[in-house]
């Protein structure tokens, strides 16, 4: 069993920035590849951003990258997403998710979730 927990949301003009992070528990925690999704109101859940556990290899959603990074240090068992030149659109609950082995992006196939932080962005 992992537990996740995130923090860092806010409230935020665009333009800003904010640093989510997200502490796992288990003490195993480099082998679990690490991603951020978020959810806005009346839309699905999506993939934002994720590192690898066995290369630290990043990914990102097209909508985010060169905007968006995602890091980690096993050593504190926590994954971070710094975000910068925020919109409007990145409005969302951002979740913090973990896998052991990935396959794909996709939520149904992450193993364990955190219970999500606010994020918003106002014009």
């Amino acid at each position: 069993q992992v537990q996740l927990v995130e923090s860092g949301g806010g409230l935020v003009q665009a333009g800003g920035s904010l640093r989510l992070s997200c502490a796992a528990s288990r003490r195993t925690f480099s082998s679990y590849s690490m991603g951020w999704f978020r959810q806005a109101p009346g839309k699905e859940r999506e993939f934002v951003a994720g590192v690898r556990g066995t290369t630290g290899s990043s990914s990102y959603a097209d909508s985010v990258k060169g905007r968006f990074t995602i890091s980690r240090d096993n050593a504190k068992n926590t994954v971070y997403l710094q975000m910068s030149s925020l919109k409007p659109e990145d409005t969302a609950v951002y979740y913090c998710a973990a896998v052991l082995l990935l396959r794909v992006w996709v939520p149904h196939q992450m193993d364990y979730w955190g219970q999500g932080t606010q994020v918003t962005v106002t014009v």
